[in-house]
């Protein structure tokens, strides 16, 4: 994987705020997702991604599986082919507890392709 770009992440509360208030939504059956075309990492121009996941979906261990999978789901989706200038929020929703993997990573693609959101690569 020489090629492939590295993924930044939003990490200040401010961030997530800016892409849920004005980016654009869409709900599917394990995940929220939440674009906002503009952003992105200004250096390089890649996506920038955050992860998040409520109280009201469980306990910590509960909570940071659903972020980890989540996690895994955008870096195989998005890892080689990120999506230029945009910044993508993913919020864990209560079906991702048991769901099989490949549902969320078929509900990310879904999602992104929904909202508008080009991917470059192969």
């Amino acid at each position: 994987m020489a090629g492939a770009a590295r993924l930044t992440r939003l990490k200040r509360r401010a961030q997530f705020l800016q892409v849920a208030g004005k980016g654009r939504k869409l709900g599917r059956g394990t995940l929220l997702v939440q674009v906002l075309e503009g952003g992105g990492d200004d250096a390089t121009g890649n996506a920038r991604l955050g992860f998040t996941a409520t109280k009201k979906l469980g306990n910590a261990v509960t909570r940071n599986r659903a972020k980890r999978r989540m996690r895994e789901a955008a870096r195989l989706e998005l890892g080689a082919a990120p999506a230029p200038g945009h910044d993508i929020v993913l919020v864990a929703r209560e079906a991702i507890r048991e769901a099989a993997f490949g549902d969320i990573r078929a509900d990310l693609v879904r999602a992104l392709d929904k909202l508008g959101v080009k991917r470059e690569g192969p």
